[in-house]
């Protein structure tokens, strides 16, 4: 058995994802390798299994990335604006 025969019926497990809205769902699987998953509907991309320490680093990554990057861009504006 492989990897990928194990990550995909994890994958599938509803108990694997939060309850709630299909399309605000959080994967959380310790079983599966991946730190990156696709959304359970495709067109929404993808999402980080946060069972899996480098997929929340990830997710932090890019929080911090959006609030560092929102920063910069007002303070360019505000400096423009002078």
């Amino acid at each position: 058995m492989t990897q990928d025969d194990i990550n995909q019926p994890e994958w599938k497990k509803p108990e694997n994802w939060t309850s709630g809205s299909k399309w605000l769902r959080v994967y959380f699987s310790h079983v599966d390798s991946r730190t990156i998953v696709p959304k359970q509907i495709p067109w929404q991309g993808w999402t980080f299994n946060l069972a899996k320490s480098r997929g929340v680093a990830w997710l932090m990554v890019c929080i911090l990335g959006s609030v560092l990057l929102t920063i910069l861009i007002g303070t360019i504006i505000i400096v423009s604006v002078m």
